[in-house]
């Protein structure tokens, strides 16, 4: 069989196998995957030689009717790194992504959904923190420091300095495959030091003061972490507390909606939360930036009209 008369969806896989699997992240390379998915779905007996103009906008087009614009334009731009070979390779004359139209649904505003600070002292003080490590304490610290889920589970007793009230942030736990292990953390920005405050300190160097140095704090020897386990734990807190239910996502956000209320620097948010920039904290707090920006333009004109 000619190489062209193979079907598109073989050549991604074995593409996605040969320069992506042992080069990219484990999350980076399950887009691709997912990519794979897509064309075994909508594109199931399109052969190589049949990528035409034609062709191609067809996929595009089903795609598009399920998903939002910006995810059109990723699952187009990983379709075109490989038939930018498939064109090197001379498998076909002309490129089918040329003046593409990436469509795509209307664009929803995700409503972000976190605590005030008083619905999160609420919370903390619903949590059952006895003497032994379990997920309320990994709440707690996922409240205090607005870390990453993966971040959180990716900790091990080496990563606390508890003479500088220090958390080093340097690696994640890759919950999501089988067998579980370290992994690198979403981006190098995401490498970070921050700052504990002296009470949850003061927890945490009780309890992991006698576990192992390297391994992670939060993930049980040969067990499989879900998150769907810690949300469930932490809705029936919120239930008891009678406040709105939040993933442990949600605590980010609240860690970092409870900064920006107060004021604190935004780069130094970003910073916190292991942004690659301060704007894309801007962008995702711009509501909390705007009813900060209003709060200070009442304050300077008191302080105006006081003169």
């Amino acid at each position: 069989m000619k190489r062209n008369e193979q079907l598109f969806q073989t050549y991604f896989k074995k593409w996605i196998e040969t320069y992506k699997q042992n080069y990219v992240t484990p999350v980076t390379y399950r887009k691709w995957e997912n990519t794979e998915r897509m064309l075994k779905l909508l594109a199931p007996q399109l052969k190589v030689a049949q990528l035409t103009r034609r062709s191609y906008q067809q996929l595009l087009s089903q795609y598009a009717e399920t998903h939002e614009h910006q995810t059109c334009m990723d699952f187009h731009h990983q379709l075109k790194c490989v038939i930018q070979d498939i064109l090197d390779e001379g498998l076909i004359k002309r490129d089918p992504t040329l003046r593409a139209v990436i469509g795509g649904t209307r664009h929803r505003e995700h409503k972000i959904k976190f605590l005030q600070p008083e619905e999160l002292e609420k919370l903390l003080q619903d949590l059952n923190l006895g003497k032994e490590l379990d997920y309320d304490y990994m709440i707690l610290l996922l409240a205090k420091t607005g870390l990453r889920f993966a971040e959180a589970l990716g900790l091990t007793p080496a990563d606390f300095d508890f003479d500088s009230l220090t958390l080093k942030v340097n690696k994640t736990w890759d919950y999501k495959s089988t067998t579980g292990k370290f992994a690198p953390t979403k981006n190098k920005s995401s490498v970070r030091t921050i700052a504990l405050d002296y009470k949850t300190a003061a927890k945490f160097a009780m309890l992991i003061q006698n576990l192992p140095k390297d391994k992670p704090i939060f993930v049980p020897d040969g067990k499989r972490i879900y998150n769907e386990t810690i949300n469930d734990i932490l809705k029936r807190h919120c239930e008891n507390a009678g406040v709105p239910v939040i993933s442990a996502h949600g605590l980010r956000h609240t860690h970092a909606s409870l900064l920006i209320g107060k004021g604190i620097n935004l780069q130094a948010v970003a910073k916190r939360l292991g942004h690659s920039s301060s704007l894309t904290t801007q962008k995702v707090y711009i509501h909390l930036l705007k009813d900060t920006e209003t709060s200070a333009d009442a304050k300077i004109g008191q302080l105006m009209a006081a003169l």
